[in-house]
């Protein structure tokens, strides 16, 4: 065991206040004590040198060497590395600090009277899957103490037979079927060596059911007739049908689709932007990633948004995403304290996390890495579901989770599909080092929960670094740029590590490999020649590069600081050879045809079982106010707001549209936007579909329904055609078990015949067929499996995203509501209300008309094309009721609600069936035309209610009224889940802030109050001078293209400049007139929002002093957003007159927030706001640490010198710190302040982001192209000339 030195550093407070409070409260419940708690941060160190000058550390990472005792220490698992320590690695080299070989942080936590002897719950304190409890200093320092290598293991065969390779199978997770254990044992023997395990992990991930779809290429065998059509056969009809639009399908990481010709921001090779014409298409890919989400909620499904990610970035020769989606399945959550009648007791087994706690962890997992990384998040679905166990103790639900990611991305049509290259290219990994993390990933999500050994788990959890995923886009961006890239391959890591994507790389080539294992980046010299080869650390590519492009591709990732490493060359011989210098072997060598060999073919033998005669109940025996409280309650029904504002929705300024609606950003869109350009009106709408409950009595339905659910979502966006809409398949479902094998073909064969009827294509997908936990819950045997659950992820192309309507109430113009739906059918099988009544029906909602929904939503298409419907929603989950309800929330107002045919015994029926349909506001003036439009088609239609001159929702008929009640009573009903799994994530007195909001009479939602004059905009950038503005980012910054285009716009030359160039001395700031420090995630954050940032700066005396000039020079302006605000903010020391700045610290919630906020422009000395005193207008706001905090009597300083610029405020104008009108809770909604005479403003808010109006969420009627934030940019421009 290697020496290592270490030393150890006390930092600042672990939590905030209310987190503390909130673990405080925890563990005295759970242990029923009455003990005080308190943590810090700890930073152990390993160095080579045992005379580290610790003086700058202390520095750097705000800590000193008086240690305290704490009862124990929580820190990563052994053998792990976490992504803190990576980062903060990063800035300790960047700042010029030799011999640290590691940095690693631990929580000290102090609990009164505690006793490690004592048997007591410690589990809120850690996660189990990634992290472990030390109980002294020593532990903590032996954690970075190195272990040897571990050794090439051989599997014996040749001495032990088949039973050897067996047993291998099962001791190291393999998941291998007899199938694959013959072919092996039948291989190796004819070439009479053993295998190792080095080489039996790789086939196994390879032909992993996660890898092979071997279901999916199976052979179907029904009733003993046999089908002539694979699943995968079935889904690839639809494309051959309906090719229109598809340039590439089911042979790269994702599909692409047909564009169009934008103005492209390009960044040319010297670093200027420029706007250039060029024809960009779209692809899509959607992803799940249930397993690891199951076990580790938070890093599972932070790396299934991060590996989906990787797949688009690495389709053609090099693609961008552009906006994301997120979805969770999962069972029952049992809110404490929230009670809920339908749910009933939790059973589970203790290896996997509960429903609630992956609600509360996974999609803040899922949302950071999208934040980190820079992708928007604007569309997703949650959906709680859970049966009582049957006489065999067996139930549906979702205790193994569905954890879906995807989204939509631009690729240039040059870069479509990857080059044929030939041997000797140069085999390029791509981003982060190995480590001993996920490993054998791919089969452990290839079986069902329980059957894997626990320990497996453990090695399956992944770890993620969206800022090094960042920085390999960055490098992936500037080449997809070129002319001809130098990237002619790329394959992302995903299932399998290298072992898989450098194999994939040979294979689709038609070449081998020759790979030297000491020169594959690696940060755990203990890792065996299998484990750098298989294990699954995220944030990897494997890319081939010719020779001409080695060095200029260096140079590229030098520039972002990007991990990068020329590991083999490609060969002609086919084979797959791994040569370890160290012992001079091959830990692998085996030809391609072995690893990619014709294995037999799954074959599926099913009979289909007749259906079962079983008694309904009667919906009317219900009470109709109480299934409404219910029904509204239920989280797959109710807001989903906790699950949004975490989620940054502006990033990229490419957004359209997200999942807020109207002034009071009320979470109801039916789909999502997004923009081909910062120039182009274009566009993409992306919609989601599914409805797996309908699958428990008819698989068939539910897909029929979840299609038909993704267009109606759709309709309201007037798109290019039905045959241009492009769709991704999910398929979840328990195979193994005949009845849900047969519910997987049923419900692939109505989804593709579907798809003809509808001439749609599903060019893209993916199949998770393990969704069983069976474990013993003492003496009983349990299993709970999902029921089939197919997800529809459509895309369309937009003309013009102008040309689209939302669920937002018009309350000017007189109108009414009318109900259009397919049938007169109410069928209430699979409907929330079955769910919240326990009751039972047979009957689904179906579509028995697949013509008529063709006919009803291009006849929607035509209204929206002409202007005709004021507001329109679809009727899904939760029944008409829920849809009007919705549309109520919106405007905050009532509806009288009214339909002759309703009584007391069909008012459950009516309200809560989900059969296929819509709710349209229409003009009063125009309803004749379009009921007989409708009607035309045989589409049932009627009128069914108004809004109200009160607040009230009521439902009568000609005679009796049946039901009143205030919309906001009802609101609050709708927020209830959200509200209490936001107030045990985050803080109950910010959760309450917000619920409260809904009783607050002064407050009406967003407005704009402004005289901006979008004309001035011309007359600037018709000037012949440009002057040039850096546009600054360091590794971590995402925001740097919306910053740039915004300045272009206006008039400038901008320019990408990177930290590393001023490091490197190759630019300096002398020669801009501007400086943008842009929004992202700077080092992750990792030591305070734009710390590592501003600490390269402070601490390279060449690079102070250029920024120390240029904030001194009369004729510079710079504007700081975001990150770049909290950067700036802590260079106040070299700024003139910013000694009176706060801090920027973690917003009171605890959390990312991102909203669409109300702002006042003050009278400021700013440079950038001159003009705009008094304005007051959204802007889009998305930080965690935008608290701005004020040594006393600073503010006033400030307020004194006219430099506070910004300020949120509330309805009457008037600055607020109430939330969520004040996301992070700033004293006196201070959000943007000034200094150097207002020649630097910085702000929290985005600017940037919304210069467009076309790129709110919400926005008046009156702005024209262009929001009254782009009068910033103007006023810079002004300020120059």
């Amino acid at each position: 065991m290697s020496k290592t030195n270490t030393f150890i550093l006390q930092g600042k407070k672990s939590f905030s206040d209310s987190k503390l409070e909130q673990l405080n409260f925890d563990f005295n419940k759970i242990n029923t004590q009455n003990a005080e708690i308190s943590s810090n941060e700890i930073y152990i160190l390993a160095s080579k040198n045992q005379d580290l000058n610790l003086d700058d550390l202390k520095n750097i990472l705000n800590a000193n060497d008086s240690l305290e005792t704490f009862s124990f220490l929580v820190g990563p698992r052994s053998g792990t590395i976490s992504p803190w320590s990576s980062k903060t690695e990063d800035i300790i080299k960047n700042v010029g600090i030799q011999n640290v070989t590691r940095v690693e942080k631990f929580y000290g936590i102090h609990i009164s009277n505690f006793s490690k002897d004592a048997d007591l719950d410690l589990s809120m304190f850690f996660d189990r899957m990634t992290q472990s409890i030390y109980f002294d200093y020593e532990d903590c320092k032996d954690f970075l103490n190195i272990d040897p290598q571990r050794a090439v293991s051989v599997i014996d065969i040749i001495g032990g037979g088949l039973k050897t390779l067996q047993d291998a199978n099962k001791s190291f997770g393999f998941a291998m079927s007899n199938d694959e254990i013959e072919y092996l044992y039948d291989f190796y023997s004819k070439v009479a060596r053993n295998p190792t395990d080095a080489e039996l992990m790789m086939f196994a991930q390879a032909n992993s059911e996660h890898c092979r779809h071997k279901i999916f290429n199976a052979k179907w065998t029904i009733n003993g007739a046999s089908k002539n059509n694979s699943l995968f056969d079935l889904i690839k009809e639809t494309s051959k049908q309906s090719p229109n639009g598809i340039i590439s399908a089911y042979k790269d990481n994702a599909a692409i689709t047909e564009g169009e010709e934008v103005e492209r921001l390009h960044l040319d090779d010297k670093n200027d932007y420029t706007f250039v014409q060029d024809k960009l298409n779209s692809t899509i890919k959607v992803e799940t990633h249930n397993h690891p989400t199951a076990i580790s909620p938070y890093p599972g499904a932070a790396t299934g948004s991060g590996g989906e990610i990787r797949d688009e970035g690495a389709t053609g020769r090099g693609a961008k995403p552009k906006i994301g989606l997120v979805g969770f399945n999962v069972s029952n959550l049992r809110i404490p304290n929230l009670e809920r009648s339908w749910e009933g007791d939790e059973h589970k087994p203790e290896r996997i996390a509960s429903p609630l706690n992956i609600m509360i962890e996974a999609p803040i997992g899922a949302a950071a890495f999208n934040n980190e990384f820079g992708r928007p998040s604007t569309l997703g679905y949650f959906r709680s579901y859970e049966t009582e166990f049957n006489t065999e103790n067996k139930a549906f639900g979702y205790h193994k989770p569905i954890m879906l990611a995807g989204g939509i991305g631009e690729i240039r049509d040059r870069n479509n599909f990857k080059l044929q290259i030939t041997e000797d290219y140069h085999v390029v990994v791509l981003g982060g080092p190995a480590m001993l993390i996920g490993l054998g990933g791919g089969a452990a999500s290839s079986v069902s929960s329980g059957d894997s050994d626990e320990d497996l788990d453990f090695a399956s959890v992944q770890r993620d670094n969206a800022e090094m995923e960042r920085r390999c886009q960055e490098v992936i961006n500037i080449c997809s740029s070129q002319d001809d890239s130098f990237i002619e391959f790329i394959h992302d890591v995903g299932a399998g590590g290298l072992s898989n994507a450098i194999p994939e790389l040979a294979k689709d080539s038609d070449l081998g490999v020759y790979i030297e294992l000491d020169k594959i980046p690696n940060s755990d010299k203990s890792m065996s020649p299998m484990e750098i080869w298989s294990n699954e650390s995220q944030e990897r590519y494997v890319l081939a590069v010719h020779p001409k492009n080695k060095e200029a591709f260096e140079n590229i990732c030098k520039r972002e600081r990007c991990v990068y490493a020329f590991v083999g060359v490609t060969t002609s011989e086919k084979s797959v050879k791994l040569f370890d210098s160290k012992t001079d072997s091959y830990p692998v060598n085996v030809p391609l045809s072995m690893l990619f060999g014709d294995l037999p073919i799954t074959d599926m033998t099913v009979s289909k079982s007749k259906s079962v005669d079983m008694d309904e109940d009667n919906a009317s025996q219900f009470e109709f106010d109480d299934s409404l409280k219910k029904v509204l309650r239920h989280p797959t029904v109710s807001s989903k707001s906790f699950l949004i504002t975490i989620g940054d929705r502006t990033v990229g300024g490419m957004v359209a549209r997200d999942q807020f609606i109207g002034p009071y950003q009320v979470p109801v869109s039916n789909y999502s936007m997004s923009l081909r350009s910062f120039t182009s009106n274009s566009g993409e709408v992306l919609t989601i579909g599914e409805k797996p409950t309908l699958a428990v009595n008819n698989p068939a339905a539910s897909m029929r329904m979840s299609i038909a659910e993704a267009l109606t979502n759709m309709s309201g966006v007037l798109i290019k055609g039905l045959d241009q809409v492009q769709v991704s398949a999910n398929w979840m479902a328990a195979t193994g078990e005949e009845v849900e094998d047969m519910a997987l073909r049923d419900g692939v064969e109505a989804l593709s015949k579907s798809c003809v009827d509808l001439n749609i294509s599903i060019p893209v997908g993916k199949d998770s067929l393990s969704m069983r936990t069976k474990w013993e819950d003492g003496e009983v045997e349990r299993v709970v499996k999902s029921p089939l659950s197919g997800v529809i992820t459509a895309m369309a192309p937009v003309a013009d995203v102008r040309n689209s309507v939302t669920p937002e109430l018009n309350t000017e113009i007189p109108s009414k509501l009318i109900y259009v739906k397919l049938n007169n059918n109410t069928r209430m099988s699979g409907s929330i209300f079955s769910e919240v009544t326990r009751s039972n029906f047979i009957k689904t909602p179906d579509v028995d008309d697949m013509s008529l929904l063709k006919d009803m939503f291009n006849s929607i298409q035509e209204l929206v094309s002409q202007n005709k419907i004021l507001a329109l929603h679809d009727v899904s989950d939760g029944g008409l009721i829920t849809s009007l309800l919705e549309m109520a929330f919106t405007k905050k107002v009532g509806l009288k609600i009214t339909d002759k045919e309703l009584n007391k015994s069909n008012l459950n029926e009516y309200f809560f069936s989900e059969e296929l349909g819509l709710v349209m506001q229409v003009a009063i003036s125009e309803i004749d035309i379009i009921e007989e439009k409708l009607s035309s088609i045989d589409l049932s239609t009627k009128i069914i209610g108004s809004i109200s001159d009160n607040k009230d929702i009521s439902i009568a008929n000609e005679l009796e009224n049946f039901f009143s009640e205030s919309v906001i009573t009802l609101e609050k009903h709708w927020r209830e889940a959200s509200h209490a799994i936001q107030a045990i994530r985050d803080n109950q007195s910010i959760a309450d802030s917000e619920l409260n909001l809904l009783d607050d009479q002064d407050y009406s939602g967003l407005f704009s109050n402004e005289s901006f004059d979008e004309t001035t905009l011309e007359s600037f950038n018709i000037s012949k001078t440009k002057p040039r503005v850096a546009v600054l980012r360091e590794q971590g910054v995402n925001g740097q293209m919306e910053m740039a285009a915004a300045f272009t716009l206006a008039g400038f030359e901008a320019v990408d400049v990177h930290m590393q160039d001023l490091l490197d001395d190759k630019v300096n700031l002398k020669d801009f007139n501007g400086l943008a420090a842009c929004g992202g995630f700077s080092y992750g954050d990792v030591l305070g929002a734009g710390g590592g940032w501003s600490k390269t700066i402070i601490h390279n005396d060449l690079v102070k002093d250029q920024f120390e000039t240029f904030f001194n020079n009369t004729s510079t302006f710079t504007l700081g957003v975001c990150n770049g605000c909290q950067m700036v903010s802590k260079l106040k020391d070299i700024i003139p007159g910013a000694e009176y700045w706060p801090s920027f610290e973690k917003n009171l919630s605890d959390q990312f927030e991102a909203r669409l906020a109300q702002v006042k422009v003050k009278k400021s000395d700013s440079i950038l706001l001159q003009g705009m005193e008094g304005w007051s207008m959204p802007i889009a706001s998305a930080h965690g640490e935008g608290h701005a905090k004020f040594n006393p009597n600073d503010l006033d300083h400030l307020i004194l010198n006219n430099q506070v610029a910004l300020n949120f405020v509330d309805s009457k104008e008037t600055n607020t710190e109430t939330y969520p009108l004040n996301p992070n809770g700033s004293v006196d909604g201070v959000t943007g302040i000034t200094a150097a005479e207002g020649r630097v403003t910085i702000m929290m808010p985005h600017p940037e982001r919304v210069f467009r109006k076309l790129q709110m969420s919400w926005r008046p009627n009156h702005w024209q192209e262009f929001s009254p934030w782009m009068q910033i940019f103007i006023n810079a421009k002004r300020f120059l000339n």
